[in-house]
This record gives structure tokens, sequence and C-alpha cells, in this order.
């Protein structure tokens, strides 16, 4: 009887050191190909040429799947340093000395596809669910884990590399987008928005897709192939961290036969993944990389708008901004690449303004003061007149979906106010086309009314809307009443030329004629000799006669000029 006790307890004990040994948490160490004291970045690069080596959808040797669930784990214990710190000092990463299955989620299982706010939101599937997606499977399951806000992904990026991408910098450290502060879209306290794979039929694509402006990731599958939730989850994941940029669709061919063979995108053994590029007609781009959210993502970006022009505002002049007769909106960044944020707003109001993009290094550099810019990143619209306003001067924003909706709001706002002031302007214009308009003095049309081959040069400078009609007013009757002295026998042109200047915007101008700027008057005028580079101003009682008799003055050499402080010029 003593016996047999004794054998059944070395027989229990045989059979619980067996299961321990079996329990046993793998050497991530060995199994990554790494040494006890490698750096996260060698442990990383050690991951991801091991699991691209042992892809179950590349590698169909037997073992690989064992052997891609056994890599993951060990990236998993490695790439935590906590659950690293109790491997070097248990031998196991939960802390518990001898024992336990070194295994996320407490099951012996693997997560695939993280997706969501801070921590680990887990998708799990078992070895054999592999080619079915979505059965319940064994004990063992896959694993790509996103980590946490600031941890290392599985995918090849985390949220610091999303965040770069966009912004320049890192969650959280004041990150910028070219000059974009920027945070993630999980901090504590606030929600993310989920991603939408908007169902896509022949009417959906006509209205919602075509020539709208949005980049769409579109996903092309019937029912009976296989692989259909796996590419969906890489496809949410990249929309997660482009979330703004594009939408996402899919489209069962099966259900929209014809959609799918007029745009050449019927699956055959697997589903398939396009981008709808906006560009001049719009097309679709077939995605053909590897089936991982990193490459898929590049792939997006790669094919967003590209409407914005890269300038060098050392090399142009503002007159380039006016040429067309759409508005002109310019982006002035720290980014060395046009921001992504940038060309999807291109893309979004390309039948509306020409999009324009230019590097610079601070708000100190001379070029950005000229453009009367205080801060970085800046958006300068100039209108098709040739009037140039600073739409928003250091741009801050939460997050790049927020940055999109905002800056959108930006630009239909300065559409609707130049629609508003070119109706107004054009009430105002005579019904006669041969009466004269006095144009506002521009960049572009500086050296045409006041350059060097202009005697005279009379400039009506204002400081509010009804100052300017008063102005206007005017200086169009005097215009008319002094043609008689215009011509200028010798040379066959005008003498003298008239224009308006918006004092409140051309401040460094009037500098030029008077160290204050004129800032005591609400209206003057200012008779500029450029060829002299000589100057007489009147600021007294406006009327069409005082006005009438000083221009007289002017021409005739009755009034003494004064030289200019400097050259003005127009910011």
């Amino acid at each position: 009887m003593e016996n047999r006790f004794t054998v059944w307890i070395l027989v229990s004990l045989l059979l619980f050191f067996l299961l321990a040994m079996e329990a046993k948490t793998v050497d991530p160490y060995k199994v990554l190909g790494v040494e006890r004291n490698a750096g996260q970045r060698e442990i990383q690069k050690a991951f991801h040429k091991l699991s691209l080596q042992y892809h179950p959808d590349k590698n169909k040797s037997k073992g690989a799947q064992a052997k891609f669930a056994e890599i993951n784990n060990a990236y998993e214990i490695l790439s935590d340093e906590e659950k690293r710190k109790n491997y070097d000092t248990y031998g196991d990463e939960k802390g518990n000395p001898g024992f336990g299955g070194g295994s996320p989620g407490d099951h012996g299982g693997y997560t695939y596809f993280t997706n969501g706010g801070p921590g680990q939101n887990h998708f799990t599937y078992g070895p054999g669910d592999w080619q079915s997606m979505g059965g319940q499977g064994g004990s063992k399951s896959f694993s790509f884990s996103f980590g946490g806000p600031s941890g290392p992904s599985s995918f090849g990026f985390g949220m610091e590399d999303i965040f770069s991408n966009f912004f320049g910098g890192k969650p959280g450290g004041g990150g910028q987008f070219g000059g974009f502060s920027g945070s993630t879209g999980s901090r504590p306290g606030s929600k993310t928005s989920p991603v939408t794979i908007t169902t896509v039929s022949s009417q959906v694509y006509k209205k919602e897709i075509v020539d709208r402006g949005m980049t769409w990731l579109l996903l092309s599958y019937t029912p009976s192939l296989k692989g259909k939730q796996h590419v969906e989850n890489i496809m949410e994941v990249v929309a997660s961290s482009l979330q703004g940029a594009l939408k996402v669709g899919s489209i069962n061919c099966e259900t929209e036969p014809s959609l799918c063979k007029d745009l050449g995108i019927y699956p055959s053994r697997m589903p398939r993944v396009f981008v709808y590029k906006v560009s001049g007609k719009g097309s679709l781009v077939e995605y053909d990389g590897d089936w991982a959210a990193k490459p898929l993502k590049t792939f997006c970006q790669d094919n967003l708008p590209r409407f914005s022009k890269r300038v060098d505002l050392n090399r142009v002049e503002s007159s380039t901004f006016t040429t067309n007769k759409l508005r002109s909106v310019v982006l002035l960044s720290t980014k060395k690449d046009t921001p992504v944020i940038w060309r999807v707003l291109s893309g979004l109001h390309h039948n509306h303004f020409i999009f324009y993009d230019a590097e610079v290094h601070d708000a100190s550099d001379p070029t950005v003061k000229k453009l009367g810019v205080g801060a970085l990143p800046a958006i300068v619209g100039w209108l098709p007149n040739g009037e140039k306003h600073v739409l928003k001067a250091g741009i801050t924003t939460k997050d790049m979906k927020l940055a999109i909706t905002e800056l959108s709001a930006l630009l239909e706002g300065f559409e609707k106010k130049s629609k508003k002031a070119a109706s107004s302007q054009a009430k105002k214009e005579p019904t006669d086309v041969g009466q004269n308009q006095i144009p506002l003095l521009t960049e572009s049309n500086f050296d045409a009314l006041c350059g060097e081959k202009t005697p005279v040069c009379i400039i009506g400078a204002f400081r509010s809307s009804k100052e300017r009609n008063k102005l206007e007013s005017i200086l169009t009757a005097v215009s008319r009443k002094s043609l008689s002295r215009r011509q200028n026998s010798a040379h066959g042109k005008d003498s003298v030329s008239y224009t308006l200047l918006d004092a409140t915007k051309q401040a460094t101008f009037l500098n030029a004629f008077e160290k204050a700027g004129f800032k005591s008057s609400d209206k003057l005028l200012v008779a500029y000799k450029p060829r002299r580079g000589s100057f007489a101003s009147f600021n007294g009682e406006m009327t069409t006669e005082e006005v009438e008799r000083f221009i007289s003055s002017v021409l005739n050499g009755d009034i003494r000029f004064s030289k200019t402080l400097q050259k003005p010029v127009l910011w």
C-alpha cells in the first residue's frame, strides 16, 4: 500500500513537472534571435524580419503558423518594458516565478489587429481560423498589437509614427504638423470616432465618391471569397490613422455586378483593394502590396490629392497668386513637403481655389513678415483683384479630422466673403462701360499705376469702407474733370494716374512717406512722383473742389514736394 502511494506521488510530480515545462514561456530572446541587452530598435527590426518570413499568408510550410505565433508572443514580451523586466527576473512576463503560459489575455492566445484608444482592444482568432476568418478556434491565436498610445506596434508603426507623419512630432509632446500642434485622438477623457465602412452601391458611388474631392479606400469582394474580414481589419486600422483624409467603403460585386464590371474591379480569387484618387477626372488605383497596415497606409498617402503647387517665396512675387480668376490660398509651414492636411484640402476645394504651399523657417523670415504674418503655420489668401488677406496665423488643432473640418470652414468663409464683396462692387459699377473706376493699388498693378513710367500717381488712402467709398467717388469725379490736363504730349501717356490704398493693410507703404505713416488721418491723398522719389500729401477737407484744387496745383508745379524716406513697397 505504501509502495503504491509512493508511485502515485512520483507519477503526479512527474506529470506536474512535464506540464510546467510545457507551460513555461519560450525564451523570447532566442525566438527573436537577439541578445539580452538588445535595444527596442534592434528587437523591433528582428520582429519585423521574422514576422514577414513566417507570415501565414506567405509561408505555407508546416509549422509556420506556430512559429509566427511564437514570434508575436516573444515580441509582445520584449516590447513591453514591464513584461520584459518580469521575464528577466522570474523567467515569466507576468512576474510569476516558475510557471504560467506567456499568453496575452490569460487565454493562451494572441491578439490580431488592435484598434481604438489607449490600452489594447483585441480582435482574436486561432490558427485554424486564419483562412476562415471568424471561426472559433483552438487554444492559440495570432497577434498584431498596437500597444498603448506611445508603445511600439507590430504593424510596423505606432502612434508616434502616425503623428510624426502628419504633425512632425510626437503625440502629447507639442508635436507639430509643419507648425500645427497636434495630439492623439485617444487622450484620456476623449472619444475617438469609430471608422465606418460604407456599403457602396452604384448610386452611392456616383453621388458620394465621384467628383467629390475626397479620397476613398475601397474593397471589392464577393461573399464566397475568404479573407474579407482580414482585409477590412487592416483597412480600418489605416483609416483610423488617416481620419478626415479618406473614407472607407466596400463593394459587394455579387449584388453590384454592373458597377464592378464597369469599374473593372471584379475580384477573382481574393478581395481587391483600391484607392479612389482625386485627380482631373478621378481614377481607381489598385493596391498590390503586402497585406499589412503600414504599406497600405503609405499607398493611401501617396495617392492623396496633389493640387497644391510648391513655391519658393524668395523667388516668386505676390502677383503670381493673382494671375487667375479664382481665389488663391498659400500655406506657410515648416514642413519640407506639402502637409497631408493641405493636400486633402486641395482635393476638397480645388474647384474654388488655386492652392500653393511654401516651406519657411520661422515667423521671423523676411518673406513671412512681408506677407504680414506673425505666427506659423499660416494661410494667406488673395482675391482676383489682388487684395491680400491673412486668413489665419498660428494655427493649432487637436487632430487631423478636426483640422480639416475647421480649415474647410475657413476657406468656405473666405469664398463667401469674396463673392459678397465682388457682388457689392458689381452693384456700384456704372452702367456706362466708358466710365472710369478707381482701382485698388496692389503689388500686381503697382508698376502700371505707380511705376517708373508714371509721372504722377495720386493715391487715395483710406482706413474704413465708408472713407473708401467717399474717396473713390471724389477721385472718379476729379479724374473726369481733369481730362484736358491729363494727356502728356511728349510721351503720349497719362501724366497722372489715380488709385486707392487700404491704409490698414499697407501701413509700411505709407511709412515710406512719413515715419508715422499718417496714422492720425482717416483718409488722405498722396501725390507720388516715382521717377524723382518725391511726394506731396493732402489731408484737408475731402470735397471734390478741394481735391481738384490740390491735384491741379500738383500738375502745375505749385506744390512743394518732399523726398520719400525710402522707396514705397507693397507688402
